[in-house]
């Protein structure tokens, strides 16, 4: 009899199963059922609906859904940059590196490409290359929406440097959008972690940016959907304009 091997996790029979729910949820979700049979008695009690209780049940779902952290298959290409995050590209510019990154990435232009993450996205965010976390930097700002091109210098956000083994640095932005209110890190610098590892998530619907090193250009276009620690972002030290047709 064959065996197939599935996954570095070992052998069985692939089948579907519900995202785990990352602890910030089961907090966040925890209020929301208390807050759900709350209300919803009060409205039966005093309005004799249910409404108010479906409905807020409604939201305590996605207040879990918000939180999902499914499990990633990620390259293991060390030459292949993965998006650090779901969402949809809707920002691809050549720009100079944030200030806050400039020491370690230089002032020349590089290609930003931008993943706008809705509140229905998965929101943990995943390394887009390996090394060492060179810097982490805070900066407060503004919630603006989060898709506009302004966001990335006005906006609340936080700054990543990751260098690999060979040097090559990349940097990547966590930026908090018109809904979001909190950047949640897990990594800090000297750290060393894997491409597709966590280091992150944003509540609720924010934005990350990532800047490609010079000489490499972006593998995904305007409008195309991303899937943290799978979609190809770029290969490091290619740089050629991809190509696409929308169907």
């Amino acid at each position: 009899m064959s065996k197939n091997i599935l996954s570095n996790r070992g052998e069985g029979v692939a089948k579907w199963e519900f995202p785990k729910i990352h602890p910030e949820g089961k907090k966040f979700g925890t209020i929301a059922i208390f807050i759900t049979l709350i209300l919803g008695y009060l409205g039966y009690r005093f309005l004799g609906t249910t409404a108010i209780g479906w409905l807020l049940s409604g939201v305590t779902i996605w207040v879990f859904a918000f939180f999902r952290d499914p499990v990633r298959a990620t390259s293991a290409d060390p030459s292949i940059v993965t998006s650090p995050a779901d969402g949809l590209v809707t920002l691809i510019q050549e720009v100079q590196p944030p200030k806050e990154m400039q020491d370690l990435l230089g002032d020349h232009p590089v290609t930003r490409v931008s993943v706008f993450m809705s509140v229905f996205d998965v929101h943990i965010n995943r390394m887009p290359l390996g090394g060492t976390v060179k810097r982490v930097s805070y900066i407060k700002g503004k919630f603006l929406n989060a898709d506009l091109d302004k966001a990335s210098e006005d906006n609340e956000r936080q700054h990543f440097v990751v260098e690999n083994e060979n040097g090559v640095r990349i940097g990547f932005t966590q930026i908090a959008g018109l809904v979001a209110r909190r950047i949640m890190t897990f990594v800090k610098e000297g750290d060393i972690l894997s491409k597709g590892q966590r280091f992150g998530l944003i509540r609720f619907g924010s934005r990350v940016d990532i800047y490609l090193p010079v000489g490499t250009g972006s593998r995904v276009i305007k409008g195309q959907r991303c899937v943290a620690g799978e979609t190809v972002i770029a290969k490091l030290g290619e740089d050629i304009e991809t190509k696409a047709i929308a169907q």
